[in-house]
This record gives C-alpha cells, sequence and structure tokens, in this order.
C-alpha cells in the first residue's frame, strides 16, 4: 500500500474548541504510524495541507443502510439482491459524506458486512446489529391491524429491518442467532415508534423478563443491547435492564438522565430524521398518524440535548433516516451546534462514537495506531459545522484504511 505524509495541517477532531497547531501526520499501510511536528520517515506521497483541516472519519452510530425504501414494510418486500445492491449505493454515498464508519440499527447482515471487508464495492466499514429484535405489535411489526397473516421470524429478507420474538425462551434464541449470524451487539425494539404502524409512542416494548434476557445474552457474548427508545419511563426502565445504548431519547427527563450517566450509558440523538420527516415524510409516503407521532418527538427533540449535556450523559452521533431522506445524514451537526459547542458536536461522531462501538483508539481518533481513516476540511469545521455537510462538498480528500477515495 502506498505511505502518505500529510504537512502543515491542523487537527479538528473535537478534543478541543479550538484547533491544533500545524503538525504532520504519517499514514503507513492501512494505519497512522506517526503524529508530531518534524516527522523523518519518507512517503511514496507528500500531501501539504496549509490553510486545510484534517479530522477523524466520521462515524455514524445510528444507520439503516438497507433501507433504500423510506417503508421498511416495501423493503422487506424486496427481493435480497435488489436490496444489497442499493445498499451498495447507499453505503458509498455515506463514505463519500465522510462517514468512514457506520453502525447499522436494524436490518444489514454480516454478508454485506463481508462484501465490503472484500474490497467488492466502496463504503465505510460497518457494525451491525443483525436484525432488531421487536415483540408483536411493537416497531419492529409492520403488518398493519387488518393484517393477521403469521409473522416470519426465521429467514428473513436482507430488507427486513427486524424479527418478531415473543417470550423470554424465543428472545433469547432469537439474540443467540443474530450473535451466531455475525451481529456486533444486540437491538431491541423497547419503545413505540413513528414508522410502525400500531404501536403508540408510549407503548411499552418487552416485558422487563424479556429485556433482562436478551441483556444477559449479549453480555454472555462479549457485547451490549441497544434498545430504541423515546419516552422518559421507557428509557429509564431499559437502563435498569442492563441496556447501554440508548437510542433517541426526545423524551428523556432530567433525573433518568442522571441514572443514564452514572451507569455509564451513551445516547444517541437522531433528531434530523424528525426534522427531515416533518418537512418531506408526506412525500414520502408516511400516513398522517405517523407524522402526528413524529411531532410528537420532534417537538422535544432540542430540549433532550440540553438535558443529557447538563446530566453528563454523552451522546453519539445518529442520523437514522431512510430512503431518498438519508441525504441528509450530515445536518445532524447543524442541529445540534444550535444547543451544544461544536467541539462536543464533532466529539459525538468521534471520540465519543468510538468508545461506543469500542473502538478506542482504532477510529475517531488522529493518533498512531489508529485506522487510516481521515477526512480533510477546506476550512474549520470548529468555527462553521455547515463545511460537514452539502454531501462532502467543503471535504478536499477522503481516506478510509489508508485508500484515498476523494482527492480533489
Amino acid at each position: 500500500m502506498t505511505s502518505y505524509l500529510f504537512k502543515n495541517v491542523r487537527v479538528a477532531d473535537g478534543s478541543a474548541a479550538e484547533p491544533s497547531e500545524p503538525i504532520q501526520v504519517f499514514v503507513d499501510g492501512y494505519k497512522i504510524a506517526e503524529v508530531g511536528k518534524n516527522i523523518p520517515a519518507s512517503a511514496d506521497e507528500t500531501i501539504d495541507l496549509t490553510g486545510k483541516f484534517l479530522m477523524p472519519g466520521l462515524i455514524d452510530c445510528h444507520a439503516h443502510t438497507i433501507a433504500a425504501e423510506s417503508s421498511f414494510a416495501r423493503n422487506a418486500e424486496l427481493p435480497d439482491s435488489l436490496v444489497a445492491a442499493r445498499a451498495s449505493l447507499v453505503l458509498r454515498n455515506m463514505l463519500m459524506r465522510g462517514f468512514t464508519t457506520v453502525r447499522d440499527l436494524g436490518g444489514a447482515d454480516y454478508g454485506l458486512k463481508c462484501a465490503i471487508e472484500e474490497g467488492i464495492f466502496a463504503s465505510p466499514r460497518l457494525v451491525i446489529c443483525g436484525k432488531a429484535l421487536s415483540q408483536t405489535g411493537g416497531h419492529g411489526d409492520f403488518r398493519g391491524r387488518f393484517n393477521s397473516k403469521p409473522e416470519v421470524r426465521w429467514g428473513l429478507p436482507l430488507g427486513a429491518l427486524g424479527r418478531i420474538c415473543d417470550g423470554v425462551p424465543e428472545v433469547r434464541r432469537a439474540a443467540r442467532e443474530e450473535i451466531k449470524g455475525g451481529a456486533d451487539f444486540i437491538k431491541i425494539m423497547a419503545n413505540g415508534g413513528a414508522a410502525s404502524p400500531t404501536d403508540p409512542i408510549h407503548y411499552l416494548g418487552f416485558s422487563r423478563e424479556e429485556m433482562l434476557a436478551v441483556v444477559e445474552e449479549a453480555r454472555n457474548a462479549g457485547t451490549y443491547v441497544a434498545a430504541h427508545l423515546y419516552t422518559d419511563e421507557a428509557i429509564h426502565r431499559a437502563i435498569h435492564a442492563g441496556v447501554h445504548s440508548l437510542e433517541h431519547c426526545n423524551l428523556i427527563r432530567r433525573e433518568t438522565a442522571d441514572y443514564a450517566a452514572a451507569e455509564g450509558c451513551i445516547a444517541v440523538p437522531t433528531l434530523v430524521a424528525f426534522e427531515a420527516l416533518a418537512s418531506e415524510g408526506a412525500s414520502v409516503g408516511f400516513s398522517p398518524d405517523s407524522l402526528a407521532k413524529v411531532e410528537v418527538i420532534r417537538s422535544k427533540g432540542m430540549e433532550s440535548l440540553t438535558i443529557m449535556r447538563d446530566a453528563g450523559l454523552p451522546m453519539a452521533y445518529g442520523s437514522d433516516l431512510l430512503g431518498a431522506l438519508q441525504r441528509h445524514q450530515s445536518e445532524e451537526f447543524v442541529i445540534r451546534g444550535s444547543v451544544l459547542p461544536p467541539h462536543e458536536v464533532i466529539a459525538s461522531a468521534t471520540s465519543v462514537a468510538a468508545k461506543l462501538l469500542r473502538m478506542e483508539g482504532k477510529i475517531g481518533t488522529i493518533s498512531p495506531g489508529a485506522f487510516a481513516d481521515l477526512i480533510v476540511v477546506d476550512g474549520n469545521p470548529l468555527n462553521d459545522l455547515s463545511l460537514l455537510t452539502r454531501q462532502g462538498q467543503h471535504m478536499t480528500l477522503i481516506m478510509r484504511g489508508g485508500v484515498i477515495v476523494k482527492h480533489v
């Protein structure tokens, strides 16, 4: 592989409110080999980045990479071959926005991950939960009130978000199946959702015993559980059951945020999803009932950021967009930046995200031994977070694992 020496570059990685002084970064193969002011190593190519800013590759901790359709019900009806082909385009577009690692929260399988690792198409590295676990009538059940056909529980298509499991034995088996199938973590639907047809937002998914069982199975496998959550009650009971990754959290209250922080949890807000649905949801097929649920969630989103920050609850970056709305993926930076300091917003997609993915020192950092996942920004993102939007327009170089995928 080619080695690179980046010279005269200032680092904006979210660890401080100001960028670093100009330094050098030496990339050898797929890793960063050295970082310093005067690196003596010779490289195959030297790139002078005077006036530009270097960032670790961005990390999206809540994405749906197989959701080229805005409806999971429709997406699940498509042949696996078509879903995989469309997913390759979704993933490539994410990479071109500067996201070099993506955590999929329901749908993507180990085969897709293998295709990426084999270099079949350009993509961020992929962290997966396999199929999300949902109870009958929960956020993963898209049959509708008048559809009494039995839900498919095994051999699910690639385009399906999740699988249905009821009762402790079935929940345990489903978690074990996903782990056997290559899941890096387990996701459960522990609250009602906007996209699903029969569960209001206040709906509590899974019994306490079922949640305890899936958390135990994840821990037995050396991993953790992420949960789809909106209401304060749902978040509190999930923390009590041992859930580690708290997705969305729009309706969280301060006492529960304090509890989550004390238990070492990490939250993953996804405000851009609700902003995009509020403005474009009808055009992509969301029903009036679903849009009404979106508004309940959206209206409290900004307040939740302040509550969680004041409680000291770490927040990782998430987008949670589907179909055509995936083009808004990077706008979460600007939304959060209206409430939070820019360096904290950037850290949500670098160091905090790396901690959640249990890949600290490997991603989300510019340090020796880390993967050479790097983006070069034409402008200081600590002064203007919108430089990270517009489909990577202001990113003059994107590198993933030591391979340059964009250089203009």
